[in-house]
């Protein structure tokens, strides 16, 4: 319950600033997997992880867009 009253006190710019970072996170992350930066000896794992942070990536930003946070 604490932290729906601490999400609600923080101003609304800041809610966005640090969503728009995340998204940024989620993706840039994502594809640093796809691109297999991080030497992933299974290529489909790293394929995989990295679909899954970048789909997440986009959720979060449909959900900033549309108000949900």
């Amino acid at each position: 319950m604490e932290r729906d009253d601490n999400m609600n006190n923080m101003p609304k710019g800041g809610r966005l600033i640090f969503g728009i970072f995340m998204i940024l996170v989620y993706v840039g992350v994502g594809l640093l997997f796809i691109f297999d930066v991080f030497n992933i000896d299974n290529v489909a794992v790293s394929a995989s992880v990295g679909g899954v942070l970048c789909a997440y990536g986009v959720w979060r930003g449909y959900r900033l867009y549309k108000g949900m946070n």
